[in-house]
């Protein structure tokens, strides 16, 4: 487990730990610190973050319906390579929801969260040149912002949970990202929402999700020890 020597040595005993181990877990496996295939151990993970098995145990059960571990009797805990379907319906998914959100912003057009959205973009402008993989989650913040701004913070819980696989994508992508022209595209899902035209602000978003996994299949290539066999007929 010393990829995890980069976490918190503790967690935080004042609030219940066992939501922040899954964190600590599922941050490690979508940054790729722990990579396709590492064992995980519920006795050295529960000794490393002083915690019984059982939070440790459970951590693992949600990893596995998350499709980021699998689980094999007698065998223990591994994790589980990218699987292409689970991206592509991540990416489908975030589509249709948040292409309602950005209209609902946009119906609305508060100038507060217009301002909100401006100063992300600079603070996007500014920092992605050094920390692309950053960019990755100044990006995951300026949509989790859209869906608060839209009155749906439960959805954007519902799109999170789920785009684990897709994460890991952008993770193993983020030095390749095009963030001047997906800044561009956060540029243009604001003025929609400022100018209170809907359809803009869905076109927009589309756009802007269709351009993320872009690469999927060069970055599949590439790196194909991260990736599940594609399926044959």
């Amino acid at each position: 487990m010393a990829l995890l020597m980069r976490q918190p040595a503790t967690l935080d005993p004042t609030v219940p730990v066992g939501p922040q181990l899954l964190r600590v877990l599922r941050n490690a496996i979508v940054s790729n610190e722990l990579q396709p295939g590492a064992r995980l151990s519920e006795a050295e993970i529960g000794a490393r973050y002083g915690v019984s098995r059982q939070p440790v145990r459970e951590a693992f059960i949600k990893l596995a319906e998350d499709g980021l571990v699998e689980v094999r009797p007698q065998r223990g805990t591994f994790v589980r390579k990218i699987n292409i379907g689970a991206v592509l319906d991540a990416r489908f998914v975030r589509e249709a929801v948040e292409a309602d959100i950005v209209a609902a912003c946009a119906e609305r057009a508060d100038s507060a969260l217009v301002s909100e959205l401006n100063k992300q973009i600079e603070v996007q402008r500014e920092k992605a040149p050094s920390d692309p993989s950053g960019f990755v989650e100044m990006d995951d913040l300026f949509h989790r912002t859209l869906a608060d701004g839209a009155g749906h913070s439960n959805a954007w819980g519902v799109v999170d949970g789920m785009k684990s696989q897709m994460d890991r994508v952008r993770q193993l992508t983020a030095t390749r990202l095009p963030t001047d022209h997906l800044i561009k595209q956060h540029e243009a899902i604001v003025e929609a929402i400022a100018m209170n035209d809907p359809a803009a602000a869905k076109l927009a978003l589309r756009a802007h999700l269709k351009m993320i996994l872009a690469d999927l299949p060069a970055i599949q290539e590439a790196c194909p020890q991260y990736f599940e066999p594609r399926a044959t007929a």
